[in-house]
């Protein structure tokens, strides 16, 4: 005699709640009524487990030798974004303002061009957004070192050359500010 599939397996409700009791077990907060805070995209990774960012040698638009590197010791904010990338146009005026409030205190923005668009592409859209911070064309190389598999993506480094933060897509430009408020402390 055959029994119906359904008899030895536990019902939904059994699995269900054996799940919820596993993950109580492994965090008493979840069951408990209490909500533990979700992390943030905008906090800044602890300085003692930020990774060295990857040094990089261009020429910029101007024709300049453009390094990571040259800038150590102040804050760099490292775009990697594209004249035709949408997200990019809704940020690059917050970081043309950024750029205006910050640089005395010590902050350097880098943009570097993903799409391969060429300078005389991207000179005058820089002229429209006055972009007056260094910008170069990348390539896959640095793209690779980067991990750049969307744009925008925005990368505060602190004054040791090291990632504080990294936020692929468009930033919440309160929460990217106050973040980068904090770096430049």
């Amino acid at each position: 005699m055959t029994q119906p599939a359904t008899r030895n397996r536990p019902s939904r409700i059994a699995t269900l709640a054996t799940i919820l009791f596993a993950l109580s077990l492994a965090h008493p907060a979840a069951t408990a009524g209490a909500q533990s805070p979700a992390p943030s995209d905008y906090t800044l990774i602890p300085a003692a487990s930020r990774i060295p960012a990857a040094d990089f040698l261009l020429t910029d638009l101007n024709g300049k030798k453009l390094t990571l590197s040259q800038f150590r010791g102040r804050i760099v904010l490292l775009d990697f974004w594209a004249v035709d990338c949408g997200g990019c146009k809704i940020e690059i005026p917050w970081y043309v303002a950024f750029d205006k409030a910050y640089r005395a205190q010590g902050l350097q923005l880098i943009g570097i061009d993903m799409y391969g668009e060429t300078p005389e592409k991207v000179r005058p859209f820089m002229e429209k957004a006055g972009m007056t911070y260094p910008v170069a064309i990348g390539n896959d190389a640095l793209g690779a070192q980067y991990h750049v598999e969307s744009m925008p993506l925005t990368l505060l480094i602190d004054r040791d050359g090291r990632i504080a933060l990294s936020h692929a897509g468009i930033v919440d430009r309160a929460k990217f500010e106050a973040a980068l408020q904090q770096l430049l402390r």
